[in-house]
């Protein structure tokens, strides 16, 4: 006979999970000596899965589904709703097509060029007065290039508001009450101008360029042949815009990375080898903390290694502590870049951005940018941008959403070499 699951004794774990969001699923796992245990989450009780085999689990769509799951703050500020992330069946597939045709080797490769010039565009060619937080730099390259790269109109008197707004949407969500109120204004607003972008290309008042995303997102039709609303299909849009811009993230860990191994620094500065740069790449995707947990919602009662899942129950994968698990990585807590080179992981020990496949499951579609854009900055780094380190605190504060080196990796005297 099924178990029942491993429960917290605590009343609430919302205060412990946003005091180590990262951190927090794994230990407790470690103490409770299992994969999965459940407590209230937002007073809603919650099932928490750790490691390769779980996350196995999580992916199955006979299972769980995406639909109803993401807590309401997600859905308003980081998602947006009625968008891919909660659909299932036919209408994610159908939706999800859009991505992945978004998201194919050539357009990344357009992608990536946009996002070399907006880098120009961005650093100076003379040494500026005063340190220059390298996120801020890559938020602002990454906003004009892949808005440059979507086909979305972006005045350069526009420029700032739209960073900002398009930051909040994964920098404000979880960033305390003010912040997150900040991040669902943003939402609104940015939806409010692409949902206008959207209906005037629609009735012909402002047309896109044919081939461009966004003339796709505007033209593109469900799995039950209507088009999206302008609201919907505005959110879909972000949901390429936004990630994307959330790629400064992993730049600046990038950084980080290279400021704190110097042995690769000098390997990959000496020896560009393709395969070498990936492998840090991927390595710094593992290694540094991105997205602490997905979260899904089971479909039906079922059994899984002896224990008993409630049907309808909200549970949340652990992102951050399934790529650091000792029983899939050896020296889970060391940057060894090479592990890469050694070995490639499976779809569900290494799980940065998600598991299983992009095209059959929730797997995200955008890793190929995030691993082309992280690529490009460190080759930036490491021939174009001329800048020194400044005196700062290193260390990572992982109590923040997403997490950061806590002075945001600060640059002086930062010019563009060409």
């Amino acid at each position: 006979m099924a178990a029942e699951l491993p429960r917290l004794r605590s009343f609430d774990c919302s205060l412990a999970l946003l005091a180590d969001p990262y951190r927090f699923i794994g230990e407790r796992c470690r103490e409770l000596k299992s994969d999965v245990f459940e407590a209230r989450l937002m007073l809603q009780p919650t099932i928490f899965l750790h490691g390769a085999e779980a996350a196995e689990l999580f992916y199955d769509a006979e299972r769980f589904q995406r639909s109803g799951a993401a807590p309401e703050p997600l859905r308003a500020t980081l998602f947006g709703k009625g968008t891919v992330q909660s659909l299932d069946g036919a209408m994610h597939r159908q939706r999800k097509a859009l991505f992945v045709a978004a998201t194919a080797p050539e357009s990344v490769d357009a992608l990536v060029a946009e996002t070399r010039r907006a880098w120009q565009r961005v650093v100076p060619k003379s040494p500026g007065i005063g340190p220059v937080s390298l996120y801020a730099l890559a938020r602002e390259a990454l906003t004009r290039g892949v808005c440059a790269w979507a086909g979305v109109p972006l005045e350069e008197r526009d420029v700032a508001l739209r960073t900002r707004q398009l930051s909040l949407l994964f920098d404000g969500a979880a960033a305390g009450p003010v912040q997150h109120l900040r991040s669902r204004l943003a939402r609104q607003r940015a939806e409010a101008w692409l949902a206008g972008l959207l209906e005037s290309a629609r009735d012909g008042r402002a047309p896109l360029a044919p081939a461009s995303i966004a003339a796709q997102v505007a033209n593109h039709r469900d799995a039950d042949g209507q088009p999206m609303a302008s609201r919907i299909a505005a959110a879909e849009l972000i949901n390429l815009l936004r990630p994307t811009v959330a790629i400064s993230v992993f730049i600046v860990f990038a950084a980080h990375a290279l400021h704190e191994h110097p042995s690769w620094r000098a390997r990959l500065r000496t020896n560009r080898d393709r395969v070498e740069l990936d492998a840090f790449v991927q390595e710094v995707r593992r290694f540094y903390p991105f997205f602490p947990a997905v979260v899904a919602r089971t479909r039906r009662e079922f059994e899984w290694n002896g224990h008993r899942f409630p049907a309808g129950r909200r549970t949340m994968l652990d992102l951050f502590g399934t790529n650091h698990d000792a029983r899939c990585w050896e020296a889970p807590a060391k940057f060894r870049p090479q592990r890469f080179l050694d070995d490639q992981p499976g779809p569900f020990s290494f799980v940065p951005q998600g598991g299983s496949t992009v095209k059959g499951n929730h797997r995200c579609p955008g890793e190929g940018i995030t691993r082309a854009l992280t690529a490009q900055a460190v080759e930036l780094l490491l021939d174009r941008l001329d800048a020194t380190v400044a005196a700062q605190d290193f260390r990572v504060n992982e109590a923040r959403l997403p997490a950061l080196p806590r002075e945001q990796f600060m640059l002086r005297r930062v010019r563009w070499v060409d």
